[in-house]
């Protein structure tokens, strides 16, 4: 029999201590770790688990400035947006800034995959810099997911886990509609061409 107030804890202080998101399996595998259970038993937990998730994530709905976010590769306790501007002045460095022709590949690489180079460069009208395919690379946002059979076979390009997880996304369907990119970029334009 399991038990549930203790799995609860288990699995809210896991998900606060590991710095990165955790998968079903991995918090199935912490409680496991110490006890012997069968396979039936095994699905029993997950669910169990699953039931544990939806009830600490409601629980930090309103009242907290946390919240339980699925991403890619699992569950994360993560800063809520209305407060992230003032705690983010915990950390020294200050928060990257990205150039523009990073930020138009990268979304070139996420609403198109698999894209090619020479696709890319066709859509922004302009030749990518091999630095910014190595920057997406090293930050482990995009990778090589194929070569395209076509003369030169040139790499195919993707998103990773990472990337979804980088943006808490879910899964690419996650990502807002093209409209409303085109909607805050034409308002940072004219923002930016305001002069005084």
């Amino acid at each position: 029999m399991l038990n549930i107030s203790l799995l609860k804890k288990m699995v809210e202080a896991a998900l606060l201590a590991a710095g990165k998101p955790l998968s079903i399996q991995e918090l199935a595998d912490l409680w496991i770790h110490s006890t012997e259970i069968s396979i039936a038993d095994l699905q029993v937990l997950k669910i169990e688990i699953t039931n544990v998730l939806k009830d600490i994530a409601q629980n930090y709905v309103e009242e907290h400035g946390v919240e339980l976010k699925e991403v890619a590769s699992g569950f994360r306790f993560q800063v809520k947006s209305e407060v992230a501007a003032q705690v983010s002045k915990l950390w020294a460095e200050r928060p990257a800034r990205y150039s523009r022709a990073l930020l138009e590949t990268l979304v070139l690489i996420a609403y198109r995959q698999p894209i090619t180079r020479s696709e890319i460069e066709q859509a922004r009208g302009v030749s990518v810099n091999v630095q910014i395919m190595k920057t997406l690379i090293d930050f482990e946002w995009v990778k090589i997911v194929g070569q395209r059979s076509t003369p030169g076979r040139p790499r195919l390009y993707g998103t990773t886990t990472a990337f979804l997880d980088h943006f808490s996304l879910k899964n690419l369907e996650e990502l807002p509609p093209l409209d409303k990119l085109r909607e805050i970029a034409l308002e940072k334009r004219e923002s930016d061409d305001v002069f005084f």
